[in-house]
């Protein structure tokens, strides 16, 4: 088979050819479709997570879409499903080849007609994007929702699941035209500019006058926007962080903690069991398939994979 192997770490893959890998006991075989390349996947790539550096040489992808190409005792072949790896965390491969072989605790059906690129684009970040404001965000019908870093994946991800979860205004943050242009395609009420040079009250001032009180912030990017972001809550509002593309840290004053008694909530999709993960997942996909959530991603062949690895936006590896 032909797969995507990275063979030193902080190196883009190799595709070459390798042999079909065989299940081992219990283990499941799917026939890869679509497999996205995703942030997580470049940093266990280049051996600087805390998951330590990965031994190689390994097929990367952390997620995928296939069919499965042998029967389970629930399911025939060939039906498509969704499906998780330990691909640079753990020794193995993952999804980023023709073949795959996946723990059954790590597989989902999917429903007939799923679009399988799109599903892959969406993906575990879709699944974090609506379980930060469901479960740990507690949105309620009505509420005002900002998000961060809406360009990206779980940002486009979770403007929509907002409004589909019930948010009365959605705001969208983002640094580019391109993005902001977008999050308004997708539903977002206003839009504001990450500026270079920003501070937080700067910012916060901005994003008040688009948002006025903010009941939930979703946060993807931390450093300065979420600094402002906590300026905008109201009374009791929540901020949910789950990444750190704008910076490690945020510096906000304890006045505007306690004045307001602000809730600051760490999220990720590590801590979600199997079944919650399948849950989560297929409410996702059922949104895509009604209309009510995509994600901006392109096609790229297999064989580009190594071209592709550090192109901007979501990359979707099909045959």
């Amino acid at each position: 088979m032909r797969a995507a192997e990275i063979r030193a770490a902080g190196q883009p893959p190799v595709v070459t050819g390798r042999p079909d890998p065989e299940p081992g006991s219990g283990d499941i075989a799917v026939s890869v479709t679509a497999a996205p390349i995703t942030p997580l996947d470049l940093l266990c790539a280049s051996g600087t997570s805390y998951f330590g550096v990965p031994s190689t040489p390994y097929v990367p992808g952390v997620q995928g879409v296939g069919v499965l190409t042998r029967p389970m005792p629930t399911h025939p072949a060939g039906t498509p499903v969704w499906f998780a790896t330990t691909a640079g965390m753990r020794p193995g491969d993952g999804s980023m080849a023709e073949h795959a072989v996946v723990a059954p605790e790590d597989l989902v059906a999917l429903p007939p007609g799923a679009d399988h690129t799109l599903v892959a684009a969406l993906g575990l970040s879709a699944v974090a994007a609506w379980m930060c404001l469901t479960a740990t965000g507690g949105l309620a019908p009505g509420e005002t929702v900002l998000v961060l870093g809406a360009g990206g994946v779980v940002g486009q991800a979770a403007l929509q699941l907002a409004r589909v979860a019930g948010a009365g205004h959605v705001v969208a943050c983002a640094r580019s035209d391109a993005a902001l242009e977008r999050a308004l395609r997708l539903g977002a009420d206003r839009v504001v500019r990450l500026e270079e040079g920003d501070d937080a009250g700067s910012l916060a001032r901005r994003l008040g006058e688009a948002t006025g009180p903010v009941d939930l912030a979703v946060d993807p990017v931390c450093g300065v926007p979420a600094a402002a972001a906590l300026r905008t809550l109201r009374q009791g509002g929540r901020l949910v962080n789950l990444g750190s593309a704008a910076g490690e840290e945020f510096a906000v004053p304890s006045a505007v903690l306690r004045s307001r008694s602000l809730r600051v909530l760490g999220y990720t999709n590590n801590e979600l069991t199997a079944d919650e993960r399948r849950e989560a997942l297929l409410t996702v996909v059922a949104h895509a398939m009604a209309g009510e959530l995509t994600v901006g991603y392109e096609r790229v062949p297999l064989a580009d994979a190594g071209d592709a690895w550090t192109r901007p936006g979501r990359i979707v590896l099909v045959p």
